[in-house]
């Protein structure tokens, strides 16, 4: 038994002394490129192995000794090293680039900057790369299990590796930064995985190409996680610039590249993008306008040559009338522009109701309503279909006029009429603005306001109402210095509640910055016994809840 396990131990010896030989003779030899040619004057250097400097073919040949953890190249002329792993280097041909890419079609091994394999999925499992094969089973048994965190280091390799391996990679990629991102404990620990998610966009475009339905997905994800309604932490007025302009960047440049191909809620996100930034004084109404045009040509496009019934539907019944409004609301629809643009039609469509009716929407959003086409078809829609929406319309034009009492008759009988909860909702908010503003009527305008609210529960102008009219209130409130100041919280309830719709988010963000600095400071809270987060209730005509803050 010792004699066997002598001659056990000898042969392991022999083997061992074998390997360490072979290894000890193995020669690493490549191109070193630098923008896309063969780079001279680069110091190429293995750990515990061979140095040299390459001539003007670029060309190296280094020994490598068994324990050599690195590569290392450095350009003479700058002094900046590159090192690659040497664990990561398949075989003994190792092209690299410091900058730029390696030449297609050179001979060379089929590698890129860094050491990275440009081979497909197929041809990888053709070649029977294990490193490939035990890295792609480990992540893709923990991704399916949901163990994104087991699944992470194995999904890293791969995508350093082998990028071009398989589009998986990114889908597959996508959904676990998400998921992360969700997750994620601190805002610090969410901007790391943002960006990381960004890059990996980037990296889809360079193997895969599609840059334009990439960017897409990429402009939706920023927003996703960038504009984050339930946020605490109000972005200022130069953070939302920043990342508006990051997100109309990318948007831009894939409506741009994909055409009559633009994702349907892309083009939404592509409009609201050039809207924010409007309104944020760094786009111009002209641009607004073209963006509009642009938007509207793809859906029209889209609903007339699609073959997909679903995303017709989708188009019709949602993106173009989501458009619509949106740019109708945006400031930059101004009488100047939509006189122009409908003017024409009108003589054309005088007779169509639909039309005036849309028409007549457009104006009213962008506070045209003194135009004498808007008077012009206001009274023409009356005549042929004295509608609640009619009625709508001349109680703006009455307003325009300064009638009140004829306005509030108008208001009245489309509230009566109207049967369509949304449109409701917009009589009581208009007809509230008009109690707040014309009449001075706090109680009123709340109460039309929570009306509106209640058939329509996204209509963040009712929202912004009520902020607005407790706001007004606050010094005429009866009761102690904490007690009015305490209104500046409820007030604040409802502009945060306001800013999770899109059209009122930057209006919203810029009065909770303003009003919350009038909330109680601690020393008064103090006195009275009350804690943070703790349940307010504000009386009066108001007779409201609220959180304790500071």
């Amino acid at each position: 038994m010792k004699a066997l396990l002598r001659i056990t131990l000898l042969i392991a010896a022999i083997v061992a002394t074998g390997v360490t030989i072979a290894q000890a003779q193995r020669v690493l030899k490549g191109t070193v490129y630098m923008d896309g040619e063969p780079a001279a004057g680069v110091t190429v250097e293995v750990h515990k192995g061979g140095t040299m400097t390459t001539s003007f073919d670029g060309k190296y040949e280094v020994a490598v000794d068994p324990k050599s953890k690195w590569i290392k190249f450095t350009p003479l002329a700058t002094g900046e090293s590159v090192r690659e792993d040497i664990e990561n280097i398949q075989g003994d041909v190792f092209d690299f680039a410091i900058t730029g890419e390696i030449p297609s079609g050179d001979g060379g091994a089929n590698v890129a900057a860094g050491g990275v394999v440009l081979k497909s999925l197929e041809e990888l499992i053709k070649d029977q790369d294990q490193d490939f094969m035990n890295e792609l089973s480990l992540y893709t048994e923990f991704y399916k299990q949901g163990d994104y965190k087991s699944a992470m280091p194995h999904w890293k390799k791969l995508l350093k590796t082998y990028p071009k391996s398989t589009s998986n990679i990114y889908i597959q990629g996508a959904k676990m930064y998400e998921d992360m991102i969700e997750k994620a404990a601190t805002k610090e620990e969410r901007e790391k995985l943002l960006n990381e998610y960004m890059k990996l966009h980037d990296t889809r475009i360079k193997y895969f190409g599609q840059e334009g339905f990439v960017l897409g997905r990429k402009g939706t994800a920023w927003y996703k996680f960038k504009i984050n309604p339930n946020d605490d932490e109000v972005p200022t007025t130069d953070e939302l610039k920043k990342i508006h302009k990051t997100g109309y960047e990318y948007l831009s440049k894939s409506v741009e590249l994909q055409g009559n191909e633009t994702e349907p809620p892309v083009l939404v996100l592509f409009l609201q993008s050039t809207v924010a930034l409007f309104k944020l004084g760094e786009l111009p109404q002209e641009k607004v306008v073209e963006n509009y045009e642009k938007c509207t040509e793809i859906a029209n496009n889209i609903i007339a040559e699609s073959d997909d019934e679903k995303e017709v539907q989708v188009v019709q019944e949602q993106v173009l009338p989501f458009i619509e409004d949106l740019f109708g609301k945006s400031g930059a629809a101004d009488c100047e522009v939509l006189i122009k643009i409908y003017s024409e039609d009108y003589e054309e469509n005088k007779d169509d109701i639909d039309f005036i009716k849309s028409m007549l929407r457009r104006l009213g959003r962008a506070d045209c309503t003194e135009s004498e086409l808007f008077g012009t078809a206001t009274e023409r829609l009356y005549e042929l279909d004295p509608s609640a929406e009619a009625a709508f319309n001349m109680a703006r034009r009455f307003l325009k006029k300064d009638e009140m009492n004829k306005a509030r008759e108008y208001y009245q009988m489309a509230i009566d009429q109207e049967t369509d909860n949304t449109l409701k909702a917009t009589y009581h908010y208009e007809r509230g603005l008009l109690r707040y503003a014309k009449d001075g009527n706090l109680v009123g305008a709340r109460n039309d306001a929570h009306r509106a609210l209640e058939l329509d529960p996204d209509l963040c102008e009712a929202n912004m109402l009520i902020g607005d009219v407790y706001v007004a209130a606050s010094q005429k409130f009866e009761g102690s210095a904490l007690e009015k100041s305490a209104v500046f919280w409820l007030a604040c309830d409802y502009y945060a509640k306001a800013r999770r719709g899109e059209e009122c988010a930057i209006d919203a963000s810029a009065n909770l910055a303003k009003w919350s600095k009038y909330f109680p400071n601690k020393e008064e809270a103090f006195m009275e016994g009350l804690q943070q987060g703790a349940t307010y209730h504000v009386g009066g005509w108001i007779n409201e809840n609220t959180k304790v803050r500071f």
